[in-house]
């Protein structure tokens, strides 16, 4: 059966392009040093396959919850920080940043505990991983170039979109008792350069759903980080109070698998050692609700919600806004063009590929790659001065 290209139009990103230039995976990611990246992936045909089908009348919403449940077990047994998520009817993006500095600091027993937890070879009855037995965890860690292999791929981009994907795919495509793709095809990717890039690109997937008209406020953006931040604030604030947001407190908050906001000004955007921890270890012990406990923003909750807040309001209005004197500093301290915020929110997925920061970041970047320029260079130019 044909459908005709209408019906699966996405009201999220109204005519952009369905794929990108074809840029080798290779060049944009680097697996051996940490990095940030924005990734995103579409169902096929941009149907709505997670949300409410008008062509079959289902409601798939449900599938968010599972594409949310996979990504917590992935934030907590891989070495890579969830910066940022927005979950929609068709399509995801995710805000990565690999660990490789964390991965090698983990003996050969933790790396088989953490990937017999991804990828067991036994499963219980209700499809949960299955305690490994101690001659399984031996006969794994027996391998030292398996170790090494499972190792690197704890660390990888590639294999927790993969992680991520195939086992969403698979229950879907039982679920509905048909045979092949549920995604469009591989996701695609761009490297964050540093921190105005960052704020964009947050920016931009927090208020996805805002721009699709799925929500209002960012508190009611569900399957979304900064959801889950609103939610887990509320958590920490009443227990401070004394008084337990639900009968029976989680074990976690909401956002405990989430990387945090703030980021030390003192330490770099990627690769600092982290100075949280307090046991001289990087990285947080298995199983913790994610790996490490490092910021990414130079920036409180706060003023990261607010700014949402506001760019949101801006983007479901005809009129636009002078940016309030409080979050002025924000921009100016990252050099972020003001009078070009609004603009690069919006158009962020067309304005940027390949990687997105400002210029003399993009040129090192390039030079990385080894090019004379990356697309978006001049948007660049214009969006941070």
């Amino acid at each position: 059966m044909q459908y005709s290209g209408h019906l699966f139009m996405s009201p999220c990103e109204p005519g952009e392009p369905i794929t990108m230039p074809g840029t080798p995976r290779k060049d944009v990611f680097d697996p051996e040093t940490v990095g940030v990246y924005h990734c995103y992936s579409r169902c096929v045909q941009r149907a709505y396959l997670c949300g409410f089908d008008r062509l079959t009348g289902k409601d798939y919403s449900y599938r968010k919850d599972w594409i949310r449940d996979r990504l917590k077990e992935l934030a907590g047994a891989m070495a890579i920080d969830v910066l940022d998520y927005c979950v929609l009817d068709n399509h995801l993006h995710v805000i990565l940043r690999n660990r490789p500095d964390i991965v090698e600091t983990w003996s050969a027993k933790e790396v088989v505990e953490r990937w017999w937890h991804l990828c067991p070879q036994r499963r219980n009855s209700d499809h949960s991983p299955a305690e490994p037995t101690k001659l399984e965890l031996k006969t794994m860690r027996s391998d030292p170039e398996m170790v090494r292999e499972y190792r690197a791929r704890l660390s990888d981009i590639s294999w927790l979109m993969r992680l991520l994907c195939q086992p969403i795919a698979r229950r879907a495509n039982k679920e509905s008792q048909v045979t092949g793709r549920f995604f469009a095809h591989r996701f695609d990717c761009e490297r964050i350069v540093d921190e105005a890039g960052l704020l964009a690109c947050s920016m931009y997937v927090a208020l996805n759903p805002i721009r699709a008209g799925m929500a209002e406020t960012p508190e009611t953006s569900v399957y979304t980080s900064t959801f889950d931040r609103i939610q887990g604030h509320f958590q920490r604030t009443h227990r401070e109070m004394g008084k337990p947001a639900d009968a029976v407190p989680p074990k976690w908050d909401q956002d405990s698998w989430l990387a945090p906001i703030f980021l030390d000004e003192r330490s770099e955007l990627c690769g600092a050692a982290d100075r949280e921890s307090q046991d001289s270890r990087l990285g947080n012990p298995f199983p913790s609700p994610r790996v490490s406990n490092k910021g990414f923003l130079p920036m409180t909750f706060a003023e990261h919600l607010d700014l949402v807040e506001w760019t949101g309001r801006q983007l479901r209005s005809d009129k636009r806004g002078a940016i309030p004197a409080d979050l002025a500093p924000i921009l100016d301290r990252l050099q972020i063009n003001p009078d070009q915020w609004i603009h690069t929110v919006q158009n962020f997925s067309r304005l940027f590929r390949t990687a997105v920061g400002r210029v003399d970041a993009m040129r090192e970047q390039a030079a990385r790659m080894g090019r004379q320029w990356l697309y978006g260079t001049r948007n660049c130019a214009t969006a941070f001065t």
